[in-house]
């Protein structure tokens, strides 16, 4: 074992007489400052110390002389020059003729722990310390403790001897501390800053924290005695760390989405249990709808719709709530979350009146509680504000927790909300920006596509961007004279609103090309001019940099003209997939489309293919994003994949579209997505009748007379005689003024179509002649007695058609 410092074996002696003067020099002296006896025998004492110790001889004798003693710290000059750190303990030594002397014990500071202090010293250091300390045996039963342990609870000193932890403090976790205790007899290794958090008999109410540290006694042997520990409370440090543990997993959790319902959710969840039992977030109803609330809280005069937006509790199934989420919260006029709602302050009460009914009005299933049935006892309530508007309010509950809410707590609760208030500002603006956007691709994408006999039709639509929801593809079908429909799938580059703006206006322009029967490989013509001129209108050089700000420049389309008389399909596509045709018995086959340049990128003439389709085949029509894998496309890899999801049997078209899109789309996809499937009808041969007439004069009557007949086998006797004057029109300008054979055609389908053909290319021109002119009036009777008439050409002349409604009979 290490010496005792001050043990009469270690001290260096020395005597001094009443004056100072050393009388007496040991061989240890000289050990100790070098100095012989013949050097200092005779000389004043202050003569060995350093200057300013020595000026304090005068004091340090005054207190001998009162004390019958002294002890502390000196510091002496060695021989050498050096100072030496010494510590001195005097005490008077008188002789039997009465003369005075000072017996001087010196011990040296250097690599010295301090100071060795008497045992009632020690005591009063341990008795008195601020710092709860107590030593048990190796049978970890307490033999002393001092006043400052009682504290932490277990009563006094004498109450603890000879009892265990567990005996004194029953219900804390004795076990995992008593574990440490071993731990320290076995291995003899101090435990060092171990926390422990429970509840103690002495505060039952409320949950503390406590630092301890063990340290083995041992004896002269080195064998344990026991273990000597300390206990430090360090419940507001706990409490402290919990706060910022709270408000950093809030901002973890919070505000991960965009969705206000979510985002009122994940506040709710964070607060349970860290904060509360449980606890309610109430949502004004505009705020809930992503609309702008007015500034500053509701003044109250009118009701405040508040929605319940989230809740959690303790108790899985939360059985405190009275709303479920997304329902109205109604509140009485001048409950305190009305008053918190309507002032914009937080309120606390830190005991429910257990009697008192809750404050809602509406409760679910007409059931009324009070807050003792209810299990709560203790409530803040804290407005949601942001940006100086309130949102609504948080209510917060605790049920199994004894203690009540404190200001502490509050203070944390209002730190929440106003991270948390900031998470759901930003879910209501964002909600109302993306319903500002989506309302604006509702508008330019078809709400329904238009019902008519050619084709069945199902498509569907996904966007890549899951924020905005928003994507440049689209889909369309346009009805077209004598029965006919365009399918049309496009893709503009790029995801959000430009996008869409962009998209919008070439669904536009391909409805206006539509309009004028022109072929596919036309219609896409004057779609690439329309593109590539709004690009040189906005100085965007196609292919060079600056490009996407024209979003149009580089979009792809397909477009098919289906004619159900016939069977007959026309396409063209404009940097676009080809469509893909699945045959009535389940084959599935890739058209070999030639494929022109994108839109607005210049490139070679468009060209298009046509093909006979046996009724039930159905044409598919997709965007690139429907293949889309994140990687480079390989063709015949994805073809293969299309045709595994085609070749599916589903009961109808519709499902049949959303099956082959959940099949080879991804829950995120790459690319946005649309997929138009038509499924081919041909009309029947009663719905169709064609005759070739002479190019004589005679030959009107006769056509009149046809007409007529078949107006009368198809129960449209009605429509006779605008038919007949149609027909008249029609077939005399055709003999007048154009060249070839002349035929017409009655198609009935939805509406009743008369065409004409001729030879000559020459277009008609509506005219609106005089009352003295003899002529002129044919195409505008036509106009005036039919729904829509025009005209589309074809190889070998032009058709002139006139349409009548057969379904709406104001037309």
């Amino acid at each position: 074992m290490a010496r005792q410092r001050f043990d009469v074996a270690d001290a260096v002696p020395l005597l001094l007489d009443a004056q100072g003067v050393v009388t007496s020099w040991t061989k240890d002296a000289r050990r100790l400052l070098g100095y012989a006896a013949a050097e200092v025998v005779g000389t004043r004492v202050a003569d060995l110390l350093c200057d300013e110790d020595a000026r304090r001889l005068p004091e340090l004798a005054e207190r001998c002389g009162r004390d019958d003693g002294w002890a502390g710290l000196l510091t002496a000059r060695h021989k050498d020059g050096r100072p030496v750190r010494l510590m001195v303990r005097i005490a008077s030594a008188t002789e039997a003729r009465g003369s005075v002397r000072w017996l001087v014990l010196l011990s040296e500071m250097e690599q010295a722990p301090g100071w060795d202090m008497s045992r009632s010293m020690l005591e009063q250091m341990a008795a008195r310390s601020p710092v709860g300390i107590a030593i048990v045996d190796t049978d970890l039963r307490f033999v002393w403790s001092n006043a400052a342990l009682e504290q932490f609870g277990g009563g006094p000193a004498y109450q603890r001897l000879g009892r265990r932890l567990a005996d004194i403090q029953p219900g804390l976790d004795s076990e995992d501390i008593e574990a440490r205790m071993r731990q320290v007899l076995r291995t003899g290794e101090p435990v060092i800053g171990y926390e422990h958090v429970g509840r103690l008999r002495s505060a039952p109410h409320r949950e503390t924290a406590h630092m301890l540290s063990f340290t083995r006694l041992d004896d002269d042997l080195g064998h344990p005695m026991g273990v000597y520990y300390t206990v430090v409370d360090v419940t507001e440090r706990h409490r402290a760390r919990q706060r910022l543990a709270l408000l950093d997993r809030a901002g973890e959790h919070i505000g991960r989405t965009l969705d206000i319902t979510r985002t009122a959710q994940e506040l709710a969840d964070v607060s349970v249990p860290g904060l509360a039992d449980f606890v309610c977030v109430d949502l004004l109803g505009s705020v809930m709808r992503g609309a702008e609330p007015a500034p500053g809280p509701p003044d109250g005069t009118d009701p405040v719709p508040l929605r319940r937006a989230g809740q959690q509790s303790v108790n899985a199934t939360v059985p405190e709530a009275v709303v479920d989420i997304g329902d109205v919260a109604a509140y009485r006029p001048g409950s305190p979350p009305i008053r918190c709602l309507t002032s914009g302050t937080s309120w606390r009460e830190e005991r429910l009146d257990p009697l008192a009914e809750e404050w809602a009005t509406d409760i679910a299933d007409g059931r009324r509680a009070t807050f003792l049935e209810l299990g709560l006892h203790s409530v803040m309530i804290v407005p949601i504000r942001a940006r100086g508007v309130t949102l609504g309010i948080t209510t917060f509950f605790r049920r199994r927790r004894q203690e009540p809410f404190d200001e502490d707590d509050l203070s944390l609760a209002e730190d929440l909300m106003s991270r948390a208030a900031v998470c759901v500002d930003n879910a209501r603006r964002y909600t109302r920006e993306r319903d500002a956007a989506l309302l604006l691709q509702r508008s330019l994408l078809p709400h329904r596509l238009p019902e008519q006999d050619a084709v069945e039709v199902a498509a569907c639509y996904r966007p890549a961007d899951e924020l905005t929801g928003l994507g440049g593809d689209w889909y369309d079908l346009v009805p077209l004279s004598g029965a006919r429909v365009a399918l049309v799938v496009g893709e503009v580059p790029g995801h959000g609103i430009a996008a869409a703006a962009a998209m919008g206006g070439l669904r536009t322009a391909v409805r206006t090309l539509a309009a004028l029967d022109l072929p596919p490989q036309e219609v896409l013509a004057h779609l690439d001019d329309l593109v590539a001129r709004s690009a040189r209108e906005e100085g965007v050089v196609p292919g060079t940099e600056g490009a996407d700000s024209t979003e149009a420049v580089g979009s792809g389309c397909v477009y098919v003209v289906y004619d159900p008389v016939d069977g007959q399909c026309a396409m063209a596509a404009a940097g676009h997939p080809a469509p893909t045709v699945v045959l009535p018995d389940g084959t599935v086959t890739f058209v070999d489309l030639p494929q022109g340049s994108p839109l607005g990128t210049g490139g070679p003439p468009f060209e298009s293919v046509e093909l006979a389709l046996p009724e039930g085949s159905t044409l598919v029509l997709h965007t690139d994003g429907l293949l889309a894998h994140g990687q480079d496309w390989v063709v015949d890899a994805d073809r293969d994949r299309l045709r595994l999801a085609l070749e599916r049997s589903e009961p109808s078209l519709d499902r049949r579209c959303r099956v082959v899109v959940d099949a080879l789309v991804p829950a995120r996809p790459h690319d946005d997505v649309a997929l138009l499937m038509a499924r081919t009808r041909v009309l029947g041969a009663g719905q169709v009748m064609e005759w070739d007439l002479p190019a004589d004069p005679a030959a009107v009557s006769d056509a009149r007379k046809a007409a007529s007949r078949v107006l009368t086998e198809w129960g449209l006797e009605d429509l006779a005689f605008t038919t007949e004057l149609v027909v008249s029109e029609l077939v005399t300008n055709a003999i007048r003024h154009a060249t070839g054979p002349v035929r017409l055609r009655l198609v009935k389908e939805r509406a009743l179509t008369c065409e004409v053909f001729d030879g000559s290319a020459t277009a008609p021109h509506l005219r609106h002649p005089r009352t003295t002119d003899e002529g002129g009036r044919g195409l505008l009777l036509v106009s005036q007695f039919s729904q829509r008439w025009g005209t589309r050409y074809v190889p070998e002349g032009k058709i002139i058609w006139a349409e009548q409604s057969l379904t709406d009979p104001s037309a």
